[in-house]
């Protein structure tokens, strides 16, 4: 039976979470770059620059240099698409579905320490 937590107890959970993020992982991911990041692992390719743009609400560019600094931590992989070459796919790489498992798995962790 699922456990609900407070707000407060659920911000709790993102602080605890978040902190061990930053203390044993050197990747530093905004809000905005960990949104994307689900976005491409949660939902069904496939994923293009424009279709986050507009999901996420916000401009292509924006998109752009958030994926320009997750691609450089191996975290997401982009490519045109050969059948409209307009079109850049945004694609998962091991590094990024690693990555999120661990997150998950912290997750997981801190929230079964929190409702014991």
């Amino acid at each position: 039976m699922p456990v609900e937590l407070t707000a407060s107890q659920a911000l709790g959970l993102w602080h605890a979470v978040s902190l061990e993020q930053v203390r044993h992982d050197g990747r530093d991911l905004s809000l905005r770059q960990l949104a994307i990041l689900l976005e491409v692992y949660l939902v069904p390719p496939p994923h293009t620059v424009r279709g986050l743009a507009e999901r996420l609400g916000v401009t292509k560019p924006v998109i752009t240099r958030a994926l320009d600094t997750m691609g450089e931590q191996g975290l997401v992989d982009r490519s045109r698409d050969e059948r409209d070459r307009r079109n850049v796919l945004v694609k998962r790489t091991v590094d990024g579905a690693l990555y999120l498992e661990k997150l998950g798995d912290l997750i997981i962790g801190r929230g079964r320490a929190l409702t014991s």
